[in-house]
C-alpha cells in the first residue's frame, strides 16, 4: 500500500514509522530482525531501508594498491522484500542518484515492482567520503528531481528506451527529503524550498524531513512550504541523541542547530547511558508536541538500534 494511502486511512491519527540501515557486508540479517521485533507492537505501517553510497577501497596486490569501488552495506531491496514477507508491513527502499546510472535505476525499480514494493524514497545522496562535493555518476542523475521524474515516467509506462503499454503498470508512491534548517549545500532556506517544490512538481507524493531538535524549525518549515504551494504530506524525521559524540557530529555532518537546553542536559551527563536517556526524554517531548499538532507520521531514525525508539514509542503509541 502507498504511504499516502496509509495516511488517508488513518483519518488524522498520527502513525509510527522508522528507518533502518542494512547490515555491513558479511553480517547476517538476524541482528536486524532482533532490532525490528520490539518495534512491531506499535504497528508501523511502513519501514524505510537506507541505501549506502559506493566508496573506494584499496586492495594490496603484489605490493601495489589496487583502487576498487564497493558498497559496504548492500542489499536494500532484498532486505525490503524480506521484511515485507516476514512482518507483512510495507517497506520503502531508498534510491540514490549517486552511484547509479539511469539504467541501473530502472533495473532496481523493476525489481521493486516484481517484489510488490509500492513506495520509493528518491534521494540525490551525499558525496563520497573522498569528495568534498557531490559528483554525479556518469550516466546517472545529478538531482533528486530528475530521479523523481524517472520514477514518474515509469509510472506512466515510459521506460528509458521503450514505451510499454501494459494492463498492469507500476504505480510507485514517491517520497523525497525536506530540510527544516535547509540542505547544507543550499545558500538559503528559501532556495532550498524552491528545490523541494521542483521535486513536488516532478511527481513527489510526500516529504520526510531531515532530523531536527527544535520543533519550531519544523513548524516554520511546513508553513513556508505551504505558502509556496507544497500541499503533499510532510512527515517529521526524529533522531534521538544517543551518545556524547552526537553533540559535535550531528551539527558538523548535517549542519543543524541543537537547542541550548538539550546541550546543557547532555553536558551534565556523566556517561553515554545518561546521554541516551536524555535523548529519549527529549524525543518524547518533541514527539508529543508534533503529535498534538497533527503530523501524519512520526518517523524515527533508528540507525539499527531499537531500544531507545521502543522507549519513545511506548510513551506515545
Amino acid at each position: 500500500m502507498k504511504i499516502t494511502d496509509h495516511i488517508k486511512n488513518a483519518q488524522g491519527k498520527t502513525l509510527f514509522s522508522f528507518e533502518i540501515v542494512p547490515p555491513v557486508k558479511g553480517k547476517g540479517i538476524q541482528e536486524l530482525y532482533n532490532n525490528i521485533d520490539p518495534l512491531m507492537e506499535f504497528k508501523p505501517p511502513f519501514i524505510d531501508v537506507t541505501t549506502s553510497r559506493e566508496e573506494y577501497i584499496y586492495i594490496e596486490r603484489d605490493g601495489l594498491l589496487d583502487k576498487k569501488l564497493t558498497r559496504m552495506r548492500p542489499g536494500t531491496v532484498g532486505i525490503c522484500a524480506s521484511i515485507q514477507h516476514k512482518y507483512k508491513v510495507d517497506t520503502v527502499p531508498h534510491l540514490l542518484c549517486g552511484g547509479f546510472t539511469k539504467e541501473e535505476t530502472e533495473y532496481v525499480l523493476v525489481d521493486c515492482h516484481y517484489l510488490g514494493i509500492d513506495n520509493i524514497m528518491a534521494l540525490r545522496g551525499d558525496a563520497r567520503k573522498e569528495e568534498k562535493y557531490f559528483n554525479p555518476t556518469q550516466g546517472g542523475h545529478s538531482y533528486a528531481k530528475d530521479l523523481v521524474k524517472q520514477i514518474k515516467n515509469l509510472n506512466d509506462g515510459n521506460y528509458l528506451h521503450d514505451t510499454v503499454d501494459a494492463a498492469y503498470s507500476v504505480d510507485f508512491c514517491i517520497g523525497v527529503a525536506g530540510y527544516p534548517e535547509k540542505h547544507l549545500e543550499a545558500p538559503s532556506l528559501q532556495t532550498d524550498l524552491k528545490r523541494l517544490k521542483e521535486k513536488v512538481d516532478a511527481g513527489a507524493d510526500y516529504v520526510v524531513t531531515q532530523m531536527f531538535f527544535d520543533n519550531q524549525r519544523f513548524f516554520e518549515f511546513v508553513a513556508a512550504a505551504r505558502d509556496m504551494g507544497i500541499d503533499i504530506p510532510i512527515i517529521p524525521g526524529i533522531k534521538p541523541i544517543a551518545v556524547q559524540r552526537h553533540m559535535q557530529l550531528l551539527p558538523q555532518v548535517f549542519r543543524i542547530d541543537l537547542p541550548e537546553d538539550l546541550i546543557q542536559a547532555v553536558d551534565a551527563c556523566k556517561n553515554n547511558a545518561a546521554v541516551r536517556q536524555v535523548g529519549i526524554e527529549w524525543a518524547i517531548q518533541q514527539s508529543k508536541e508534533l503529535k498534538a499538532a497533527g503530523v501524519p507520521v512520526l518517523h524515527y531514525y533508528s540507525m539499527g538500534k531499537s531500544d531507545n525508539i521502543q522507549a519513545i514509542a511506548k510513551a506515545l503509541f
